[in-house]
């Protein structure tokens, strides 16, 4: 699965994507999160402040509870608003 981080998140994790191959235990955006967490320091530091920051699963919008079985693509960034 492809990872891509935004704004800050790529500043901290010091990458703007990466390659992951998963667990069979990592099935939600949640448990994705923290199992970059545990990935460096850097992932750790940047994903400290949960729920600041936003996700996207195939560029669909999702909540961190939302499944990501089949996902090709998950992205983390920072809130947003329309305008």
């Amino acid at each position: 699965m492809k990872v891509k981080y935004f704004a800050w998140l790529r500043q901290k994790t010091g990458v703007a994507e990466e390659d992951v191959t998963l667990p069979d235990d990592v099935r939600t955006v949640q448990h994705l999160v923290d199992f970059l967490s545990r990935r460096s320091p850097r992932h750790a530091e940047a994903f400290s402040e949960a729920k600041i920051f936003g996700a996207a699963v195939d560029q669909q919008v999702v909540q961190f509870d939302a499944s990501i079985a089949d996902a090709r693509e998950v992205a983390f960034f920072p809130p947003f608003t329309g305008g």
